[in-house]
């Protein structure tokens, strides 16, 4: 599966990829909302993985209903440490992933599609 992953944390976004790739998995990391909609336009992508608390002009929510309307077929986890999204805030077919997590479930998280 190809999969973006998205978080302003870079030991986070490292460590991510890393159990992503050894689970067989290409995995592209950005740092931002912004790059990751413009890894989105030039790449074909399966599933995004994005951090709701991030800066800049979008957060991981506002990029999820961005994916989730421009490109519709693309599996959407969302995650986060400090907050959980409220009844409505992330698409209906989004899955949501506490952080910290151990491996299998951010696996288990990747793998429900």
């Amino acid at each position: 599966m190809r999969i973006l992953t998205v978080d302003d944390e870079p030991l986070i976004l490292m460590d991510i990829e890393s159990r992503l790739k050894e689970a067989g998995h290409e995995v592209v990391s950005v740092h931002n909302a912004e790059r990751a909609i413009a890894v989105l336009a030039s790449r074909s992508i399966d599933l995004i993985l994005t951090d709701i608390d991030m800066p800049g002009s979008m957060d991981g929510l506002m990029l999820a209903e961005a994916v989730r309307e421009r490109w519709p077929p693309i599996k959407i986890v969302v995650m986060s440490g400090k907050k959980r999204p409220g009844r409505g805030q992330l698409p209906s077919d989004a899955r949501f992933v506490e952080k910290p997590f151990r491996a299998h479930k951010l696996l288990e998280a990747v793998g429900i599609w």
